[in-house]
C-alpha cells in the first residue's frame, strides 16, 4: 500500500502524484510499487526493501542521493490466542525533499502524524519529521512496558491459586517481549546518539536538538524499565513455577488423605461382603447388623479425619 501525503499552512493533505516536500508511506509495497518509487527517487530497491526483513537490524545508510535509517518499533502480535508485543523494522529514507517510510505492517506510530495532532508536524520538514518518529517511538515503547507491567500484575493474581501451565506461559511470553525490547532499545539508542552526535547526517536547529536531547532520555528511561521489568518477570516466573508445584502437591496429599479416609469403610464393607460357611464375624445374628457397621466404619473414617485435620494435614 502506498500513501502520499503533504502538508499545508493548515492541513495534511493525502494526494496521488509525487511532489516536493511530501512524505511517502509505504505499508508492505508490493514489487511494482518499490520499484516505482526506487526509480523516481533514484533509491537502491534493496535498501528500500530492507525493513520489510522483520530480521533486518536498526542502522544508518548514508548514499549519495539519500540516507536510510532503519529502527525497531512495538507492535502487537496475536500469540497462543493471546495479544503481545514485538518488534518490527521501520526505514525512513530521506531524499533531497521527500522523506519515505517503509514498513511491513500497519504502524499506531503514524496514527498522530496522519490525523495532524501532532505541534510543529510538517512533512516538508523532514530532519524535524524524523525526530518526531524516534521520540514517538520512544514514548510508544514506554506505554507498551506499562501494560506489560499491568499485564503481569494480573498474571499475578491469578497464580495465587493457579495448577496449571498457562500462567507460566502468559509471563514466559512477557518475559519473551521484555528481551525483544531490550535488545530493539539499545540498537535505537545508538541510532539517536549517532543523529544528535553529528552535524553531517541530518541537518539540526535547536528545536531539533532539544528534541533529540529529550528522545534520548525517553529511550534510556525505556531501557531501565525495560531491566527491572524484565528482572522482576524473570523472578515471578521462578516463583511461581514454585508455587504451581507446591499446589499440585496439595492436591495430591489431599486426594491420598481422602483415598486413605474412604478405604476403611471399603474394608469393612469387603469383609462383611464375603460368603462362606459357619462365619463369625461379629454382628453376623444382631438384628441391627447392618446400621452397626455401617455406623463403626464411618466412625473410624470420621476419628480418621479428625486426626489429620489436628495434624494440619488437610
Amino acid at each position: 500500500m502506498k500513501q502520499i501525503f503533504l502538508s499545508t499552512l493548515t492541513d495534511l493533505e493525502e494526494i496521488q502524484t509525487f511532489e516536493p516536500g511530501s512524505w511517502i508511506n509505504l505499508v508492505n509495497p508490493s514489487q511494482s510499487e518499490s520499484i516505482e518509487v526506487a526509480e523516481h527517487f533514484g533509491i537502491d530497491i534493496a535498501d528500500l526493501r530492507a525493513p520489510l526483513d522483520v530480521e533486518e537490524s536498526s542502522r544508518i545508510v548514508v548514499e549519495d542521493d539519500y540516507k536510510l535509517i532503519i529502527v525497531d518499533v512495538p507492535i502487537l502480535e496475536d500469540r497462543n490466542n493471546e495479544t503481545y508485543y514485538v518488534t518490527i523494522p521501520l526505514g525512513i529514507i530521506l531524499t533531497e525533499n521527500t522523506i519515505i517510510t517503509t514498513c511491513l505492517q500497519e504502524l499506531p506510530l503514524f496514527e498522530l502524524f496522519r490525523s495532524n495532532r501532532l505541534r510543529n508536524f510538517y512533512t516538508f520538514m523532514r530532519s524535524r519529521f524524523v525526530f518526531q518518529i524516534l521520540y514517538r517511538n520512544a514514548q510508544l515503547y514506554l506505554s507498551a512496558l506499562r501494560i506489560i507491567d499491568r499485564k503481569s500484575e494480573d498474571i499475578e493474581k491469578r497464580l495465587h491459586e493457579a495448577t496449571r501451565n498457562e500462567e507460566l506461559i502468559d509471563l514466559m511470553e512477557l518475559e519473551k517481549t521484555i528481551v525483544y525490547f531490550k535488545a530493539s532499545l539499545k540498537m535505537n539508542e545508538r541510532i539517536v546518539k549517532k543523529l544528535a552526535g553529528s552535524s553531517s547526517l541530518l541537518r539540526k536547529y535547536e528545536e531539533d536538538e532539544d528534541l533529540l536531547e529529550d528522545t534520548l532520555i525517553e529511550n534510556q528511561q525505556a531501557i531501565e524499565m525495560a531491566d527491572i521489568y524484565g528482572n522482576i518477570l524473570n523472578s515471578m516466573t521462578q516463583a511461581y513455577a514454585s508455587i504451581i508445584s507446591n499446589n499440585q502437591n496439595t492436591i495430591m496429599k489431599t486426594l491420598a488423605l481422602a483415598t486413605i479416609v474412604l478405604s476403611i469403610p471399603t474394608m469393612i464393607f469387603s469383609a462383611y461382603g464375603m460368603n462362606f460357611k459357619g462365619n463369625n464375624i461379629p454382628f453376623n445374628d444382631h438384628p441391627h447388623a447392618f446400621e452397626l457397621i455401617i455406623l463403626v466404619a464411618f466412625a473410624i473414617s470420621l476419628f480418621l479425619t479428625f486426626y489429620f485435620i489436628r495434624k494440619k494435614w488437610f
